[in-house]
């Protein structure tokens, strides 16, 4: 457990100055994402971003002081299921935030919303919590799964591709990145692999299928290490001489410092993109930068997000939480400046967004990173809305 307490009670401590307040004067945020195994990296960057969000905001929600409590969920389910409820019953947190694992969500989620806590997915986006299972205590500063690699079918099919070969790991967000280039791409799927989800990391086996195939193309969502390991193996096996590249959530800027020159040139869809222009996400990406020494990842973005829309909410209610309903509307009006630029709920509580093409090539300095080159859906909502049976 990681615990990053932002307190004026600690900072009169220091200077030997008596105070009245109490924990129960803080704003009390829990935020479950993975800190150790090779996933770490993504967690450290979202921790980094929640703590910068809270830097920018000046440690204070309302006149509240932040209380932010970091729990690494070890990339399992269950870990991730115990670290929630500890954060929910015995911490007592006013929100829950994080989550970068669609199987760890799914094993937490009850455990949040059935306890009239609220829930901040800042990663995760699987289609059951965007259909029936939504529930009025749970929001998502992200997107839900099917989305980005809908968005790349569509760019798939403009590039003319008729035949592809799919691989994904066989996991919850796996299985709806595959439902959702299925569900666009209007040519040949000749081939598919779903590899074994977190064990496997040798994917030689699957790509001499893809040479033997001699598809168009190759779709491939693996993220964290699995990208990087996956990124070097093909690269490795020459196909992009041959079979062109086309990724979900498989290179970002955790992995570009290792991968770039493998990557250089390749597309994927993304909702976001460092070099967006706007005031929120200038001030994002350049204190970021400026603080951690390197480009934010998306997954830094929609944490940096999240804490954003649960200071909109505090703010809008006067600090007052304890009046559950007013917190629910303010989460929903959504008034605060995101790094995406304008941001709106549906019905289900997921954003409805712009996602772009984006192309992997170098900055004014020489590093890689991320540009955006085309945008391939305006305002877009996902298909598991209609099965939400919430209106407001």
């Amino acid at each position: 457990m990681n615990r990053k307490f932002i307190s004026l009670v600690s900072a009169l401590a220091l200077l030997g100055v008596p105070s009245v307040a109490t924990a129960a004067d803080n704003i009390k945020i829990g935020f479950v994402t993975t800190l150790s195994t090779g996933a770490g990296a993504i967690g450290k960057d979202m921790r980094d971003a929640a703590n910068l969000a809270i830097e920018h905001l000046g440690g204070k929600m309302a006149g509240k002081n932040i209380e932010i409590i970091y729990e690494d969920d070890g990339f399992k389910p269950e870990i991730g299921k115990q670290k929630t409820d500890k954060l929910v019953k015995k911490d007592n947190v006013d929100f829950v935030a994080g989550y970068i694992w669609s199987h760890v969500l799914l094993a937490s989620y009850k455990s949040v919303v059935n306890n009239d806590k609220f829930l901040i997915s800042s990663n995760a986006g699987p289609s059951p919590v965007a259909g029936k299972l939504c529930n009025e205590n749970f929001f998502s500063t992200s997107w839900q799964n099917d989305q980005t690699p809908m968005a790349m079918g569509e760019v798939l099919n403009q590039r003319g591709i008729k035949n592809l070969y799919i691989m994904a790991p066989n996991y919850a967000a796996g299985k709806n990145m595959v439902t959702g280039v299925e569900r666009t791409f209007k040519g040949n799927i000749v081939g598919k692999d779903m590899t074994k989800f977190p064990a496997q990391l040798d994917f030689s086996a699957e790509l001499a299928k893809v040479r033997a195939a001699k598809p168009d193309a190759l779709f491939v969502f693996y993220p964290g290490k699995h990208g990087a390991q996956f990124m070097k193996q093909y690269a490795q096996a020459e196909l992009a001489k041959t079979v062109p590249l086309y990724t979900v959530f498989t290179i970002d800027s955790l992995s570009l410092p290792r991968v770039g020159e493998q990557a250089d040139g390749s597309l994927m869809t993304m909702f976001w993109s460092p070099d967006m222009d706007n005031p929120a996400n200038k001030k994002f990406v350049g204190d970021f930068k400026a603080k951690y020494g390197r480009y934010p990842s998306h997954y830094a973005a929609q944490s940096y997000d999240s804490i954003m829309l649960i200071n909109s909410a505090v703010e809008k209610v006067g600090g007052d939480i304890s009046n559950r309903d007013a917190v629910r509307t303010a989460l929903r009006a959504a008034e605060f400046d995101s790094i995406r630029g304008d941001f709106k709920f549906g019905n289900n509580h997921m954003p409805i967004q712009n996602f772009y093409l984006r192309q992997v090539g170098k900055d004014k300095d020489g590093v890689y990173t991320t540009k955006i080159v085309d945008v391939v859906y305006k305002d877009h909502q996902d298909v598991y809305a209609k099965d939400c049976k919430m209106s407001w």
